[in-house]
């Protein structure tokens, strides 16, 4: 009898330590949950994150990612609290939220040159920013806005008191359009190509053609310093992750645009395709790589802002963002 419990024990013994290394294995192949937080609806600024999640990105480089959407809160206070560890964000954005001690850092550049301008039915016959005058614009009521307009119709000696700015919210640009608004503050890619399905000819005046001072990162990908101190080693993974995605994107428009089609069924079809192929060539456009940031951007905006009274306080671009995440190209 004592042979057998003898026997017994070390058999008892033998499975505990095998249950221990199997959990021992089964945690050091377990997935980081983390979570990034979009800015807006999803669209086809988001294509890569949604292509990496897909593809198996994110789990290659050990995460389980949750994309979100913004909600009441938004993006950028959600990540600087740390409830999320990733959102996308705006270098205009950051640029005001460190000069206000918001720990926020970039860390990609979604797009590389800014895609937004000023658009209007072709019917109006806003050509310039000097056609401004006369004109009603519809925007969201940032001090932000009166200062962009200020700094085009400037470029014409046009005089922005001749210029009406309301707030309409929410309101999407088309419905403005058939309200007593002229004009609206639009990203071309996602409300320029819907114009282009509705048959409905657009003007539009992008910032980057009255001023290089504008030509700054929108969107970007943000985390706080905290993650980037203490979690690097995530940081890095998941910029590794991404920026596979948005390489995808660029390679194979189409592919990456059924991506984002499955995961978000609701989005228009056609908009997403033709939006997809409008912007496949301007994620990386001339940067090295994606996600590249370059310090002169950070800084001639941030200038630009001071100038027109829109940013107080001292900004030190070195910190707001960095390139140190993204993956490591081979040189030829």
């Amino acid at each position: 009898m004592k042979k057998w419990l003898l026997v017994l024990m070390a058999a008892l013994l033998t499975l505990a330590g095998c249950s221990e290394k199997e959990d021992t294995k089964k945690d050091e192949h377990a997935l980081k949950k983390v979570s990034v937080v979009l800015d807006w609806m999803p669209n086809t600024n988001h294509t890569g994150l949604y292509v990496a999640k897909k593809l198996g990105y994110f789990e290659e480089q050990g995460l389980d990612v949750d994309i979100l959407q913004p909600g009441d809160a938004g993006a950028d206070q959600l990540v600087a609290s740390g409830k999320a560890q990733f959102g996308v964000s705006y270098q205009e954005g950051i640029t005001q939220a460190r000069v206000q001690g918001v720990p926020l850092v970039s860390i990609a550049a979604i797009i590389q040159h800014n895609t937004s301008g000023f658009a209007s039915i072709a019917s109006k016959g806003i050509t310039s920013p000097k056609k401004f005058e006369g004109k009603t614009y519809g925007g969201w009521g940032a001090p932000l806005e009166q200062a962009v307009l200020q700094s085009l119709m400037q470029t014409e000696n046009a005089d922005i008191n001749k210029l009406d700015i309301i707030n309409a919210g929410d309101i999407d640009f088309f419905t403005m359009m058939k309200k007593d608004i002229d004009f609206a503050w639009i990203y071309y890619a996602w409300t320029g190509i819907e114009a282009e399905l509705r048959g409905e000819k657009l003007n539009m005046l992008y910032l980057t053609d009255y001023s290089d001072q504008l030509d700054y990162y929108t969107p970007v990908l943000a985390t706080n310093e905290k993650m980037i101190k203490d979690d690097p080693k995530t940081v890095e993974a998941f910029i590794a992750a991404v920026a596979k995605g948005y390489e995808y994107a660029i390679s194979n428009p189409g592919e990456a645009a059924d991506v984002l089609l499955e995961a978000v069924p609701d989005l228009d079809k056609d908009l997403v395709h033709k939006s997809q192929e409008w912007l496949a060539d301007k994620y990386q456009d001339d940067a090295a790589q994606w996600g590249e940031q370059k310090l002169a951007v950070w800084e001639n905006y941030a200038k630009w802002m001071t100038s027109n009274n829109v940013l107080e306080g001292e900004f030190n671009a070195e910190q707001a963002f960095t390139n140190d995440f993204l993956p490591k190209k081979e040189t030829k």
